[in-house]
């Protein structure tokens, strides 16, 4: 599976998610990715490869050893890493493809927004009507 940023001056590739997809609800990802939550999920580093743009990345460690990678040009979060561990946890939204999965655990829903809901909330397939 092929994923790249909103640019599309970096690209990546992923051979398999090798853990379920998750949403972290925690503050640190609702900041970073200014969203409700943050859809991950974890690629062993053997099965993920940057295709173009490496030299443009850029990370802020967000946490003491957790690195967050992201596009230096237009901002969007690709993956976020520890050094020495054998994952690398990928933005599943940066996919260009369907990974053929879908999500199974909400985390850290002690920091998740009340606002959000789903139920009794409008939805469209594109813009509302009359916008």
């Amino acid at each position: 599976m092929k994923g790249s940023c909103l640019c599309a001056s970096i690209q990546y590739e992923v051979d398999q998610l090798d853990a379920p997809i998750g949403h972290c609800h925690c503050q640190t990802c609702r900041k970073a990715h200014a969203a409700a939550f943050a859809s991950t999920a974890r690629v062993q580093r053997a099965h993920f490869r940057w295709l173009r743009g490496a030299e443009l990345l850029t990370s802020y460690e967000s946490s003491p050893g957790k690195q967050r990678r992201f596009c230096s040009k237009c901002g969007s979060q690709l993956v976020a890493e520890r050094d020495g561990q054998p994952y690398v946890i990928v933005r599943v939204a940066t996919l260009d493809e369907d990974p053929g999965a879908r999500p199974q655990v909400h985390i850290w829903t002690s920091h998740a927004v009340p606002w959000l809901d789903y139920e009794n909330v409008a939805a469209y397939p594109e813009w509302q009507p009359g916008r």
